[in-house]
Protein backbone atom coordinates (compact mmCIF):
# COMPACT_ATOMS: atom_id res chain seq x y z
CA UNK A 1 0.00 0.00 0.00
CA UNK A 2 1.30 3.28 -1.09
CA UNK A 3 0.31 6.56 0.91
CA UNK A 4 0.14 10.18 -1.13
CA UNK A 5 0.00 13.23 0.80
CA UNK A 6 -2.24 16.01 -1.00
CA UNK A 7 -1.87 18.79 1.71
CA UNK A 8 -2.95 17.23 5.26
CA UNK A 9 -2.16 18.77 8.59
CA UNK A 10 -1.07 22.08 9.83
CA UNK A 11 2.10 21.81 10.54
CA UNK A 12 2.75 24.98 12.87
CA UNK A 13 1.27 23.78 15.69
CA UNK A 14 3.05 21.07 17.96
CA UNK A 15 2.74 17.64 16.31
CA UNK A 16 1.16 15.21 19.49
CA UNK A 17 3.48 12.33 19.79
CA UNK A 18 0.13 9.86 20.35
CA UNK A 19 -2.83 10.60 17.90
CA UNK A 20 -6.28 9.99 18.48
CA UNK A 21 -7.87 8.48 15.15
CA UNK A 22 -11.43 8.67 14.67
CA UNK A 23 -12.59 6.82 11.36
CA UNK A 24 -15.83 7.70 8.90
CA UNK A 25 -17.15 5.68 6.70
CA UNK A 26 -19.34 5.91 3.83
CA UNK A 27 -20.86 3.22 3.90
CA UNK A 28 -22.82 3.37 0.42
CA UNK A 29 -19.59 5.63 -0.77
CA UNK A 30 -16.98 3.21 0.01
CA UNK A 31 -19.43 0.06 -1.57
CA UNK A 32 -19.37 1.55 -4.91
CA UNK A 33 -15.80 2.40 -4.63
CA UNK A 34 -14.81 -1.65 -4.16
CA UNK A 35 -17.37 -2.18 -6.51
CA UNK A 36 -15.84 -0.35 -8.93
CA UNK A 37 -11.77 -1.22 -8.03
CA UNK A 38 -11.88 -5.11 -7.12
CA UNK A 39 -15.80 -6.20 -8.57
CA UNK A 40 -17.43 -6.90 -5.13
CA UNK A 41 -21.09 -7.00 -5.77
CA UNK A 42 -21.72 -6.86 -1.79
CA UNK A 43 -20.61 -4.26 0.70
CA UNK A 44 -18.00 -7.20 2.53
CA UNK A 45 -16.15 -4.88 4.12
CA UNK A 46 -15.25 -5.11 8.02
CA UNK A 47 -15.16 -1.75 8.67
CA UNK A 48 -13.41 -2.07 12.23
CA UNK A 49 -11.09 -4.72 10.54
CA UNK A 50 -10.50 -2.12 7.58
CA UNK A 51 -10.07 1.34 10.14
CA UNK A 52 -7.62 -1.05 12.11
CA UNK A 53 -5.33 -1.81 9.24
CA UNK A 54 -5.32 1.35 7.84
CA UNK A 55 -4.40 2.80 11.46
CA UNK A 56 -1.70 0.23 11.83
CA UNK A 57 0.51 1.33 8.86
CA UNK A 58 1.22 4.43 11.02
CA UNK A 59 2.74 3.28 14.29
CA UNK A 60 2.02 6.85 15.95
CA UNK A 61 -1.72 5.85 15.25
CA UNK A 62 -4.06 5.34 17.64
CA UNK A 63 -7.59 4.51 16.92
CA UNK A 64 -9.96 5.59 19.13
CA UNK A 65 -13.47 5.31 17.14
CA UNK A 66 -15.33 3.74 14.20
CA UNK A 67 -18.40 5.64 13.30
CA UNK A 68 -20.39 4.42 10.03
CA UNK A 69 -22.71 6.56 7.83
CA UNK A 70 -25.17 4.71 5.44
CA UNK A 71 -28.37 5.30 3.49
CA UNK A 72 -31.03 2.07 3.76
CA UNK A 73 -33.14 1.29 1.26
CA UNK A 74 -37.02 1.17 2.05
CA UNK A 75 -38.19 -2.69 3.46
CA UNK A 76 -41.05 -2.96 0.60
CA UNK A 77 -38.95 -0.99 -1.89
CA UNK A 78 -35.57 -3.66 -1.56
CA UNK A 79 -36.20 -6.17 0.88
CA UNK A 80 -33.11 -8.06 0.38
CA UNK A 81 -30.97 -4.37 0.99
CA UNK A 82 -33.01 -3.75 3.90
CA UNK A 83 -32.37 -6.41 5.07
CA UNK A 84 -28.93 -6.91 4.39
CA UNK A 85 -28.17 -3.46 5.87
CA UNK A 86 -29.97 -3.59 8.40
CA UNK A 87 -28.54 -6.81 9.71
CA UNK A 88 -24.86 -5.70 8.93
CA UNK A 89 -25.92 -1.92 11.28
CA UNK A 90 -27.01 -4.17 13.88
CA UNK A 91 -23.92 -6.28 13.74
CA UNK A 92 -22.06 -3.06 13.98
CA UNK A 93 -23.86 -1.67 16.57
CA UNK A 94 -23.18 -4.66 19.09
CA UNK A 95 -19.25 -4.33 18.11
CA UNK A 96 -18.64 -0.76 19.31
CA UNK A 97 -19.36 1.04 15.91
CA UNK A 98 -21.39 4.35 15.70
CA UNK A 99 -23.71 4.30 13.18
CA UNK A 100 -25.80 6.58 11.74
CA UNK A 101 -28.50 5.85 8.83
CA UNK A 102 -31.24 7.38 6.73
CA UNK A 103 -33.68 5.38 4.49
CA UNK A 104 -32.98 6.24 1.03
CA UNK A 105 -35.55 8.87 -1.16
CA UNK A 106 -36.66 7.35 -4.45
CA UNK A 107 -37.41 9.32 -7.44
CA UNK A 108 -38.66 7.99 -10.85
CA UNK A 109 -36.05 8.12 -13.66
CA UNK A 110 -36.41 7.51 -17.36
CA UNK A 111 -33.83 4.99 -18.53
CA UNK A 112 -32.85 4.49 -22.49
CA UNK A 113 -33.51 0.41 -23.62
CA UNK A 114 -31.79 -0.95 -26.49
CA UNK A 115 -34.35 -1.38 -28.88
CA UNK A 116 -34.64 2.88 -28.88
CA UNK A 117 -37.32 2.34 -26.32
CA UNK A 118 -37.07 3.67 -22.75
CA UNK A 119 -38.72 2.88 -19.47
CA UNK A 120 -39.36 4.33 -15.67
CA UNK A 121 -37.50 3.03 -13.18
CA UNK A 122 -37.44 3.86 -9.35
CA UNK A 123 -34.23 4.84 -7.99
CA UNK A 124 -33.11 4.98 -4.60
CA UNK A 125 -31.07 8.12 -3.73
CA UNK A 126 -28.70 9.01 -0.63
CA UNK A 127 -29.61 12.14 1.30
CA UNK A 128 -28.37 13.85 4.13
CA UNK A 129 -25.05 11.32 4.65
CA UNK A 130 -22.70 13.76 3.38
CA UNK A 131 -23.53 16.84 5.85
CA UNK A 132 -23.87 14.49 8.45
CA UNK A 133 -20.42 13.10 8.49
CA UNK A 134 -18.88 17.20 7.41
CA UNK A 135 -21.13 18.49 10.87
CA UNK A 136 -19.44 15.13 13.00
CA UNK A 137 -16.28 15.67 11.79
CA UNK A 138 -16.06 19.65 12.22
CA UNK A 139 -18.29 18.95 15.65
CA UNK A 140 -15.13 16.77 17.03
CA UNK A 141 -12.51 18.58 15.62
CA UNK A 142 -13.80 21.36 17.47
CA UNK A 143 -14.49 19.58 21.20
CA UNK A 144 -10.39 18.74 20.31
CA UNK A 145 -11.55 14.81 20.95
CA UNK A 146 -9.24 13.62 17.99
CA UNK A 147 -5.92 14.36 15.97
CA UNK A 148 -6.77 12.82 12.72
CA UNK A 149 -9.90 12.03 10.59
CA UNK A 150 -9.33 9.43 8.62
CA UNK A 151 -11.89 9.06 5.73
CA UNK A 152 -13.68 6.49 4.46
CA UNK A 153 -15.19 7.86 1.17
CA UNK A 154 -14.22 9.36 -2.17
CA UNK A 155 -17.10 12.38 -1.93
CA UNK A 156 -15.59 15.73 -3.13
CA UNK A 157 -18.85 17.02 -0.49
CA UNK A 158 -16.61 16.27 1.85
CA UNK A 159 -13.14 18.58 1.14
CA UNK A 160 -15.46 21.68 2.87
CA UNK A 161 -15.47 19.98 5.18
CA UNK A 162 -11.43 18.76 5.13
CA UNK A 163 -11.22 22.39 4.88
CA UNK A 164 -13.15 23.49 8.10
CA UNK A 165 -11.19 20.99 10.15
CA UNK A 166 -7.92 23.07 9.43
CA UNK A 167 -9.33 25.91 9.88
CA UNK A 168 -10.29 24.98 13.65
CA UNK A 169 -6.40 23.72 13.42
CA UNK A 170 -5.18 27.10 12.53
CA UNK A 171 -7.72 28.91 15.55
CA UNK A 172 -7.02 26.60 18.32
CA UNK A 173 -2.90 25.86 17.07
CA UNK A 174 -3.32 21.85 17.17
CA UNK A 175 -2.21 19.83 14.87
CA UNK A 176 -5.06 17.96 13.25
CA UNK A 177 -4.95 15.44 10.35
CA UNK A 178 -7.33 14.92 7.70
CA UNK A 179 -6.47 11.63 5.65
CA UNK A 180 -9.07 10.07 3.23
CA UNK A 181 -8.74 6.24 2.12
CA UNK A 182 -9.87 4.76 -0.58
CA UNK A 183 -9.81 1.57 -2.40
CA UNK A 184 -7.61 1.73 -5.30
CA UNK A 185 -8.30 -0.82 -8.71
CA UNK A 186 -6.53 -0.46 -12.16
CA UNK A 187 -8.18 2.85 -13.01
CA UNK A 188 -6.23 5.49 -10.28
CA UNK A 189 -8.58 7.02 -8.55
CA UNK A 190 -8.72 10.20 -6.79
CA UNK A 191 -9.00 10.72 -2.46
CA UNK A 192 -11.08 13.72 -0.94
CA UNK A 193 -9.39 16.87 -2.07
CA UNK A 194 -7.09 18.73 0.65
CA UNK A 195 -6.67 15.61 2.45
CA UNK A 196 -3.77 12.84 3.05
CA UNK A 197 -4.60 10.05 0.64
CA UNK A 198 -4.52 6.75 1.23
CA UNK A 199 -5.00 4.25 -1.60
CA UNK A 200 -6.00 0.85 -0.65
CA UNK A 201 -5.21 -2.08 -2.44
CA UNK A 202 -6.72 -5.51 -3.16
CA UNK A 203 -4.65 -7.49 -0.72
CA UNK A 204 -5.14 -4.76 2.30
CA UNK A 205 -9.13 -5.16 1.61
CA UNK A 206 -9.29 -8.88 1.09
CA UNK A 207 -7.50 -9.08 4.22
CA UNK A 208 -10.45 -7.01 6.09
CA UNK A 209 -13.62 -8.56 4.48
CA UNK A 210 -16.41 -9.10 6.81
CA UNK A 211 -16.85 -13.29 7.87
CA UNK A 212 -20.81 -12.52 8.24
CA UNK A 213 -22.91 -13.30 5.33
CA UNK A 214 -26.08 -11.08 6.09
CA UNK A 215 -28.42 -12.18 3.07
CA UNK A 216 -31.63 -13.51 4.15
CA UNK A 217 -31.78 -17.06 5.04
Amino acid sequence: MQTLTRGAATQMAREPERKRVVAFFDGQNLFHCAKRAFGYSSPNYDPAALAAGIARLHPDWNLDEVRFYTGIHDAVASPFWNHYWSAKLAVMGACGITTFSRTLRYNNQTVPLPDGTSTTVRVGQEKGIDIRIALDMVRMARAGVLDVVLLFSQDQDLSEAADEVRAISRDQDRWIKVACAFPQGPVRCRGVNGTQWIPIDRATYDQCLDPIDYRRK
